[in-house]
C-alpha cells in the first residue's frame, strides 16, 4: 500500500516520455506579440517541431495565443502559439500551426540533433 511520503515517479516519467518531439537547446532572441501585454521581448531556451520556450521578464496569461517572431540559423520564423506553461520567468508555447513554418523549424531541429548528438557523452 503506498504512503503519503513516496514520490509520485509514474505521473512525472509520463508526462516526459508524452512529448511528441525532442527539445534542443538553442538561444535567439524572440519577439512575443500578445493582445493583453503588447510587444514583449525574451530569450529562446531550446526549441522543437511543436514548441519553443523561453525566457522572459513579465507575465503572460496561461492559454493567450501571441504571435512569436524569431530567427533561426535557417531563416527567420513568424508563427502564432498557446502559453502553455510557466516556471518562474520560463514559458512554454506550443505553436498552432507547426506547418507554418515548418521547414525553417524542421531544419534547424534536424541540425541541433546532430550537433548536440556529436557532444553528448556517450553511455551517459
Amino acid at each position: 500500500m503506498p504512503t503519503e511520503n513516496q514520490p509520485a515517479a509514474g505521473p512525472v516519467r509520463d508526462i516526459v516520455d508524452a512529448r511528441r518531439h525532442p527539445r534542443f537547446k538553442i538561444g535567439v532572441d524572440v519577439r512575443i506579440y500578445s493582445r493583453t501585454c503588447g510587444m514583449l521581448k525574451g530569450r529562446t531556451v531550446d526549441l522543437s517541431q511543436s514548441g519553443i520556450s523561453a525566457m522572459l521578464t513579465l507575465e503572460v496569461p496561461l492559454g493567450e495565443v501571441v504571435e512569436l517572431d524569431f530567427v533561426l540559423p535557417f531563416g527567420p520564423v513568424t508563427i502564432d502559439a498557446v502559453v502553455r506553461q510557466r516556471n518562474a520567468f520560463r514559458y512554454g508555447f506550443q505553436f498552432l500551426e507547426p506547418d507554418s513554418g515548418n521547414g525553417v523549424i524542421w531544419s534547424t531541429c534536424h541540425q541541433l540533433a546532430i550537433e548536440q548528438s556529436l557532444i553528448s557523452p556517450v553511455g551517459g
